[in-house]
């Protein structure tokens, strides 16, 4: 029986940097062949990063793209690459964007016809390409905005005496994508190249899917995925191979960028396979040798064996670090500022920081007014000096009245409870990007899921920021990444009154937040039901929850889109975020 070495690189693209991208994949296949591999894998559209989103609609980037392939193929010697790229053709039948006519109603202009494509590319040449035949257009995926699906015949590639097919991504969710073709036209060996967005507890789905295309296809499947944050995806990798009867037989790391290597005993080909069949051997390179593995050079191999599975919490933390630190810094940043209010929300992000960028990298500012409480204060501090971050105190009393000295004349004779405390936190806001504008930290966003979702945020105010950490994050998992993190220390990192004093946003007397919203002990459970589930109030109803509380909340919800709209970005751990996958009209009167 053949053996090849396969390599599964869980590599950290960026959308649109071309040539760092190519750097980055002409790195990972010297690792490669230095470490003697047949076969490696590389995530899908790898040339251009994932999402490219509407950069595919120019000709230029595409050029580009096209171009950065071609380095790829000529860097390439005895190890048989797979890597992911746009391919456009000018012979389509009809625009990928589905127009009907060229992009600024020309109709005259060349037609482009645009393929999620992988490349099969070995010896300096490329030797085939499989287009992409299922295309998602669910959750946060758009493809078929710009992609047509694959339609010629699948092709099959040879190394040696071991036969392989391609897939990409969605290919392997669909029971009617191209794996069970590609095993039952004689494929022993199916490599599945992915950009598949994290949520919490994708990974055990991903592994069930996976193991029924192996049973279909009678094959061992190799997928591979990257690694990374791209505005509000998480990429976290999680590549494996999975046998032919559905077992997990090696796994990578989550959120770890690495070339991860094992050897794969494949059956050999048995007669003539019924798709065309692809030679991967180079008259300029010599042929691979797949069952000669003594010969190959080892140094620092250490095959790839099955990482364990990360809880839910540990998860959701090293996606929120991982987004952090991606997204400050593919954004040009080196620093972030973080108002500290003593509370747990920002306790969390400041935490989440430290970790991504280091702790030198994180500025507090405690901004405390007349009705701030002595605990948060000192709550703040301690927070800081645990996490070794900067900090400085900035009252906000002196603006606070001069603002409502200004605004006295107008207010006269009106109700401003509420004016008054949303001032408090747009004078925070003005403080917080006065110190980013004038240092050129980026401001992270303390808001919680469980807040943003009922408008419990001020618009301009503690709303405003460059990145949300938390905005996918409900209020009772804040609680448990806070334990988390401590227990991950071994000792007292956010503070154990930070965890057990009320949540409050100190704005008047006496706050709390349970004098605003139900506890959040009842009002998340609600929220995942009618935000992440879909369900309409009648249905959460019959669920068992208060009628009362349901219509209230689901009429929050339904009011605050207008200020979600203006939120900043922010990492998506959830299966359905406020973002790119929950899209509803602002101005919208259905309520049920």
């Amino acid at each position: 029986m053949p053996v090849i070495r396969v390599g599964l690189a869980q590599i950290n693209p960026v959308v649109g940097d071309l040539d760092g991208n190519v750097e980055l994949i002409r790195a990972a296949i010297d690792q490669a062949e230095a470490l003697g591999c047949d076969l490696l894998a590389l995530p899908e559209l790898a040339i251009t990063g994932y999402p490219p989103e509407d950069l595919l609609l120019r000709p230029s980037f595409l050029r580009d793209a096209r171009a950065a392939l071609e380095r790829v193929v000529e860097s390439t010697r005895r190890t048989v690459v797979v890597v992911g790229f746009p391919e456009a053709t000018d012979a389509g039948a009809h625009r990928s964007t589905h127009h009907g006519e060229a992009e600024g109603g020309d109709a005259h202009a060349p037609i482009t016809t645009l393929h999620n494509s992988a490349a099969v590319c070995a010896g300096g040449r490329l030797i085939g390409v499989h287009r992409k035949r299922a295309l998602p257009n669910y959750s946060v995926f758009d493809e078929q905005r710009y992609f047509v699906p694959g339609t010629d015949p699948l092709p099959l590639f040879a190394i040696g005496d071991a036969i392989f097919g391609i897939s990409i991504c969605e290919d392997a969710w669909s029971a009617a994508g191209p794996i069970a073709e590609l095993g039952r036209a004689g494929a022993s060996l199916i490599v599945n190249i992915n950009a598949s967005p994290y949520n919490a507890g994708k990974a055990e789905s991903r592994a069930r899917v996976l193991a029924v295309r192996a049973r279909e296809a009678d094959a061992t499947i190799v997928y591979v995925n990257q690694v990374g944050g791209q505005d509000e995806l998480i990429f976290d990798g999680d590549s494996m191979v999975v046998d032919p009867d559905g077992a997990v037989i090696a796994r990578a790391p989550q959120f770890r960028e690495g070339l991860h290597v094992l050897d794969l005993e494949l059956p050999a080909a048995v007669g003539d396979p019924r798709l065309e069949l692809l030679d991967c051997s180079s008259p300029e390179v010599s042929p691979p040798a797949p069952a000669d593995l003594s010969a190959r050079p080892r140094p620092g191999l250490e095959p790839l064996g099955i990482a364990p599975r990360l809880s839910i919490e540990a998860e959701v933390w090293e996606a929120l670090v991982l987004g952090t630190r991606d997204f400050v810094r593919k954004n040009g940043f080196v620093d972030v500022v973080i108002g500290l209010s003593g509370g747990i929300d920002s306790a969390l992000v400041a935490a989440v920081a430290a970790e991504a960028l280091g702790p030198e990298h994180v500025h507090g500012v405690l901004m405390p007014s007349r009705y701030s409480s002595d605990h948060s204060i000192s709550d703040a501090i301690a927070l800081a000096d645990n996490l070794g971050i900067d900090h400085r105190t900035i009252p906000i009393e002196p603006a606070h009245a001069a603002l409502m000295g200004m605004l006295e004349p107008s207010y006269a004779g009106h109700a401003i409870g509420l004016a008054e405390e949303n001032l408090q936190s747009r004078i925070r806001a003005v403080i917080l990007m006065g110190l980013s504008n004038a240092f050129g930290w980026m401001l992270l966003n303390t808001g919680n899921k469980s807040e943003s979702s009922v408008g419990y945020s001020t618009l301009y105010g503690d709303s405003a920021g460059g990145y949300a950490v938390i905005k996918d994050v409900s209020k009772l998992l804040v609680y448990r990444l806070c334990r988390l993190r401590n227990d991950m220390a071994g000792r007292e990192i956010i503070p154990e009154t930070v965890l057990t004093k009320p949540p409050s946003a100190e704005l008047r007397p006496d706050q709390r937040d349970d004098q605003s919203l139900p506890p959040y002990e009842e009002l998340d459970p609600i929220l995942a039901l009618y935000v992440e589930g879909d369900q309409s109030a009648e249905e959460i109803i019959a669920a068992g929850h208060d009628p009362a509380v349901v219509e209230r909340i689901v009429r929050l919800v339904d009011l605050a889109e207008y200020k979600r709209r203006q939120s900043p970005p922010g990492p998506r751990v959830t299966s359905k975020g406020f973002g790119k996958d929950r899209r509803l009209p602002i101005v919208n009167r259905y309520r049920r």
